[in-house]
């Protein structure tokens, strides 16, 4: 579905999980391929970029955990874990003090972001104040970036659809550790839950 002029819209971007946890070799414990890893960050850090300069707000969710009890409360993530999955590393993933709960430098901005902690699940909405952030600054549409396509990234368009905001997700500016299934999800979402365009396209309509 093309993508609509955004004009008369209250758009946001709401980033996911642009952090270190994911995006850093060096202390990423659910990492994404290097060259995939450094591609999403400079997609990222450039769009950001630029919808600061239209003065669109920009909110960043990153996933944290209290405990590994935490984490393994999810059936399905502790029957992974330390298998050949590709998140066989969940129960060691965003815990206290990591290094992967910083967001990558490139993509935030202090004076300017707002920043939304204590993601547990896939879904940006659930026990988080995702919704109250962005009803109570009158946001209706989500510019949806980040990691990973099939699971976090889908399962937020999903539940920004059921709740009646407009959901785009900005294809350059996604990825996943599963490259199989990247352009699925892009498909799943394009046929049911929201629109999927470049950045460049987005800017446009902006």
């Amino acid at each position: 579905m093309t993508l609509p002029l955004l004009t008369g819209r209250r758009p946001a971007v709401v980033t996911i999980d642009l952090h270190r946890g994911h995006l850093d070799p060096a202390v990423a414990t659910m990492p994404l391929p290097a060259e995939a890893a450094a591609r999403v960050t400079k997609a990222n850090a450039e769009f950001l970029h630029e919808v600061r300069r239209r003065e669109v707000p920009v909110v960043h969710v990153v996933t944290s955990y209290r405990s590994v009890a935490e984490i393994a409360s999810n059936p399905w993530w502790a029957a992974v874990a330390d298998t050949d999955a590709s998140r066989a590393g969940v129960l060691r993933h965003q815990l206290p003090g990591s290094p992967g709960l910083e967001l990558m430098p490139e993509v935030y901005d202090e004076d300017y972001d707002l920043v939304v902690t204590g993601k547990k699940r896939y879904d940006c909405f659930a026990a988080t104040d995702l919704d109250h952030v962005l009803r109570s600054r009158s946001l209706d549409t989500l510019l949806l970036t980040g990691v990973n396509t099939n699971s976090c990234v889908l399962a937020t368009t999903v539940a920004a659809n059921t709740r009646d905001y407009a959901p785009v997700v900005v294809e350059d500016c996604v990825d996943t550790m599963d490259r199989q299934a990247h352009e699925a999800a892009l498909t799943v979402i394009r046929q049911a839950f929201g629109w999927v365009a470049p950045a460049g396209e987005v800017l446009e309509a902006l």
